[in-house]
């Protein structure tokens, strides 16, 4: 599987992004994440959501402002970031695991990774 992640640029604090994330092949079964990777941080995680959507995971820094969602008649999954803030600067992978039995904060856990896209908060 190959994820193409996008949406990511440039926005003051306060404001929103939209990322998504557009996988090569059906989805539908798989567990789906985001984390994130600031300058010179450890790459850490955001969210994840369950193959039906019904299931979501947030980090504790991000919830009530991230949700995450996913359509699987397009084979994507989704962050809505509102109230950014200069801390959620970071570069922004999705990932994917077939086989994970809950929605998973850990990295290594899953086996598909997409490329990145780059989100950079002003203040």
């Amino acid at each position: 599987v190959q994820l193409q992640a996008s949406g990511g640029g440039l926005v003051q604090a306060g404001g929103s992004l939209r990322l998504s994330c557009v996988a090569s092949e059906h989805t539908s079964s798989y567990v789906m994440g985001w984390f994130r990777q600031g300058p010179g941080k450890e790459r850490e995680f955001v969210a994840a959501i369950s193959w039906r959507g019904g299931i979501t995971n947030y980090a504790e820094s991000v919830k009530g402002r991230f949700t995450i969602s996913r359509d699987n008649a397009k084979n994507a999954v989704y962050l809505q970031m509102n109230s950014l803030k200069p801390e959620d600067t970071a570069v922004y992978y999705c990932a994917a695991d077939r086989f994970l039995a809950r929605v998973s904060a850990t990295s290594r856990d899953y086996d598909y990774w997409g490329q990145g896209t780059q989100v950079t908060v002003s203040s």
